[in-house]
């Protein structure tokens, strides 16, 4: 089944979520604060091995690509604003399910966990492998991951970290579903660009996480479909060049 991977990750990030809920209300503030801190360096590390992969294994000139395509990418994203988009469906939510949780707590904790449960390579790979062979396997390594994140995000957030859940089953669904369809189309420099165009949007992540910065990084997204792009019109223009 194309969804079955997806479906397990939809059920560890309620699971965590629940634990994490039940924990979290019996958590001092500056533990939940540490966590979030932790979380956050996490996330800046993973966003910072998988951008730097474009400079350790892409050609001259990918970087340059990746850069275009994420400042098109942003500038897209704040036209046709994405991050209020998805704020505003988040507050809707904390509208209709916020019982005596701190009013941002709903929206931000939807927000931040789908962005990093959605961004990066095992998204797609888990799911594109899953929809054409049905192997769950990179999608269950996902999903322990997930899972575990859920826990702490639940316990600084709230419950607004199971909607994340919807975020999940719609993008892996989707690529999982359409599997058949993007093979041909994410070859070796495909999942680089995205690869090194995700991890700068969780280096945003980290960054909110940690409250240094309260980065758009919503607006970054249309920069994963423009990112291969981008790597192959530089690619032809070494092939033009050579």
């Amino acid at each position: 089944m194309f969804l079955s991977g997806t479906l397990l990750n939809v059920a560890t990030v309620l699971v965590g979520t629940f634990i994490g809920v039940l924990i979290g209300s019996r958590m001092p503030e500056r533990l939940q604060s540490g966590l979030t801190t932790g979380l956050g360096l996490f996330t800046l590390i993973i966003g910072m091995s998988m951008g730097l992969q474009i400079f350790a294994e892409g050609q001259a000139g990918d970087d340059l690509a990746v850069l275009g395509a994420l400042l098109l990418g942003v500038a897209i994203g704040e036209l046709v604003r994405l991050h209020d988009g998805l704020e505003w469906l988040g507050g809707w939510f904390q509208r209709r399910l916020a019982t005596g949780v701190r009013p941002s707590r709903i929206a931000e904790g939807f927000v931040t966990a789908s962005l990093v449960f959605c961004v990066g390579p095992l998204t797609i790979l888990g799911s594109l492998e899953n929809g054409l062979t049905g192997d769950i396997r990179l999608l269950a390594v996902k999903s322990l991951l997930d899972g575990v994140a859920s826990i702490a995000f639940a316990a600084v957030y709230g419950p607004g970290v199971a909607l994340a859940a919807i975020t999940v089953l719609v993008v892996q669904g989707t690529i999982a579903a359409g599997a058949s369809l993007l093979a041909g189309v994410l070859d070796e420099s495909t999942i680089l660009a995205i690869t090194a165009s995700g991890g700068v949007i969780l280096i945003g992540v980290g960054l909110r996480l940690m409250e240094i910065k309260p980065i758009r990084v919503t607006s970054f997204l249309p920069a994963l479909v423009l990112a291969p792009l981008f790597v192959r019109v530089a690619a032809a223009l070494r092939d033009l060049l050579a």
